[in-house]
């Protein structure tokens, strides 16, 4: 790759390729997962879906219910660096 692309192409190319990637992951997922897209011809011709449950499993997945447990903190140890508590010296 070094004749037709210089070195500073690299990270450019790094992050197009992982933003390329969530987006197929995330289309992928949608068309296989999400409840409301049908892709049979049973489900297509049914106006409406009765499937409730199938929508609040797509809606609350694992990563969902792991930050729920999280504090809502990017950066926990800056945080508490700089917080009231660290100033009293």
């Amino acid at each position: 790759m070094g004749r037709w692309m210089r070195p500073e192409v690299y990270p450019l190319v790094a992050a197009m390729t992982c933003v390329a990637s969530m987006c197929v992951f995330q289309l992928t997922r949608s068309v296989f997962m999400n409840p409301d897209v049908r892709i049979n011809k049973a489900n297509r011709r049914m106006g409406v879906l009765e499937n409730k449950e199938e929508g609040e499993k797509y809606a609350e997945h694992g990563l969902r219910r792991f930050l729920r447990t999280r504090p809502p903190e990017i950066m926990p140890t800056i945080n508490h660096f700089f917080s009231e508590d660290n100033k009293s010296a």
